[in-house]
């Protein structure tokens, strides 16, 4: 009489343990292998979170809609410098903007220090801002998205 396989056992609390890390880092994704087994958990993704030993390939992960390109965004506000972006005019005080904050052509909507000089960054045009793309006091790039207003 053939004897089944046996079935690889899940320890579930691993895979507890992995889900709390993947919440506190932000993680989407995590696997280790231990002992020949493989673990991986993932969040919004389709394969499998328990992988056996030489396991067929798990499947491709479904597309997932991508957020669009913020930099093809008509009402786009790029970095026109490299250098560190800040949100207010001095640290501890109010933001320029914020998400929902009305403004017109010419507004200031984050100063970019460049060699120790800061550099008002003004709104192209009057509208909303509905995007904040960047951290304060974040290093940027020249051409890097900063703000969206429509």
């Amino acid at each position: 009489m053939a004897k089944a396989p046996k079935a690889p056992i899940v320890d579930r609390d691993l895979i507890r343990e992995l889900t709390k890390l993947l919440e506190e880092t932000g993680l989407t994704e995590i696997e280790i292998e231990q002992d020949g087994q493989r673990v991986r958990v993932a969040r919004n993704a389709s394969a499998p979170a328990f992988t056996a030993p030489r396991a067929a390939a798990a499947p491709a992960p479904q597309p997932i809609a991508a957020p669009l390109d913020p930099s093809k965004h008509p009402g786009v506000v790029i970095s026109p410098m490299v250098g560190t972006a800040y949100a207010a005019p001095e640290p501890g005080a109010k933001p320029f903007i914020e998400i929902g904050t009305q403004v017109k052509a010419g507004d200031t909507l984050l100063v970019v220090e460049a060699m120790k000089t800061m550099n008002q960054i003004p709104a192209p045009r009057a509208g909303t801002v509905i995007q904040i793309l960047f951290e304060d006091g974040q290093p940027v790039e020249f051409g890097e998205p900063l703000v969206i207003i429509e």
